[in-house]
């Protein structure tokens, strides 16, 4: 009788040891699940920061791309406007024109300034 309560109190005593590891173990696990809990809710917010930096570059590339349009349909609208070229090959092209145009009014503007330093005299 003593001998099976000897080898009762060992089983029971194995028992607590085990029942206290799994103890330990089970703590851990829950400590490993609230770190990747707060890992997650990290990954989250930055995910939801990540999606409004997302859209506001999208709305910034739509709004530039109506301008690029708007500059576009102003472009067609002052090429339509200009005079048309007599033929493929001549030398007037619609540039050329363009040109022609730009050097007449920085020519104007040369003319004005010196105008008004003469009048400044």
């Amino acid at each position: 009788m003593l001998n099976e309560l000897e080898s009762l109190s060992q089983n029971i005593g194995r028992l607590i040891a085990i029942n206290e590891r799994q103890q330990q173990a089970r703590l851990a696990l829950e400590e490993q699940l609230a770190q990747l809990r707060k890992e997650n809710e990290t990954a989250h917010a930055e995910l939801a920061l990540l999606r409004e930096e997302r859209n506001a570059l999208q709305a910034e590339r739509d709004a530039l791309v109506a301008k690029i349009d708007d500059a576009q349909v102003r472009l067609n609208a002052i090429l339509e406007k200009l005079p048309r070229a007599k033929g493929p090959y001549d030398s007037d092209s619609q540039l050329d024109l363009l040109a022609s145009q730009q050097e007449r009014s920085e020519a104007n503007a040369v003319e004005g300034a010196s105008a008004q330093h003469g009048e400044d005299a």
